[in-house]
């Protein structure tokens, strides 16, 4: 695998743009690469893994470059003080903004727990939309399960998403990923800057994107 782009690094971290289909670290996929081994290797030293995302979704990662480091960046996001802003592509026509308020319940836990995520249409694309999505609290598949959970699953999603949707856009625009990607975060370093890190759309969701916006404004998008 080609080394990954790099969005910031000072004494204490490194932001990385993490590509689609590379788990963070070994105890979350049985995969032979990850992104925690791939960048301690292109840095020569050892990084520390600080926040999760999810395999198939791309985008801005955090890696402290010590332990003490480490446990002050995991601070901060156990403390929500982390601004996460992700940009998906679903299925359906959700409202212009709206706030879900759905408790999600662990998967090692029959308790739900409160969660929250903060949902912006940014275009509508026939009967599909690209959204913002901003949560505010950091539940395991929280913005997958959330969406879902509002009728408009984000497409490429095999776990919580339709099927036949993700077949047409595997088929037509030859998009075989989850279209989830964390384009913003937003924290303070533990030196006391604070960081505004963005990373930029990949080439295959934004290619996607303006095939999808061509086909809306000839005709209507292929259906599933």
């Amino acid at each position: 695998m080609p080394d990954i782009d790099i969005l910031y690094r000072d004494e204490d971290l490194v932001a990385v743009n993490k590509p689609s289909g590379l788990a963070v670290h070994r105890g979350w996929s049985d995969d032979d690469e990850f992104a925690m081994t791939l960048v301690r290797d292109q840095l020569g030293q050892w990084v520390y893994p600080v926040h999760r995302l999810d395999r198939g979704a791309s985008g801005v990662l955090l890696f402290g470059l010590s332990s003490q480091a480490a446990r002050a960046l995991c601070g901060h996001f156990e403390r929500h003080e982390v601004h996460k802003r992700y940009v998906a592509l679903v299925r359906g026509a959700p409202p212009e903004e709206q706030l879900i308020d759905h408790p999600l319940r662990p998967d090692n836990s029959d308790v739900a727990q409160a969660a929250q995520t903060r949902v912006r249409r940014l275009s509508q694309h026939g009967r599909y939309a690209w959204i913002e999505a901003l949560p505010q609290s950091g539940r395991l598949h929280q913005i997958r399960r959330h969406l879902k959970h509002v009728s408009c699953p984000i497409i490429g999603d095999v776990r919580y998403g339709k099927g036949e949707h993700n077949r047409l856009f595997r088929e037509h625009y030859d998009l075989h990923r989850l279209a989830l990607h964390a384009a913003q975060l937003r924290v303070r370093a533990p030196n006391g800057t604070e960081l505004d890190i963005a990373a930029p759309l990949p080439p295959d969701l934004s290619h996607t994107l303006t095939r999808l916006e061509a086909d809306s404004r000839s005709a209507a998008p292929p259906n599933a």
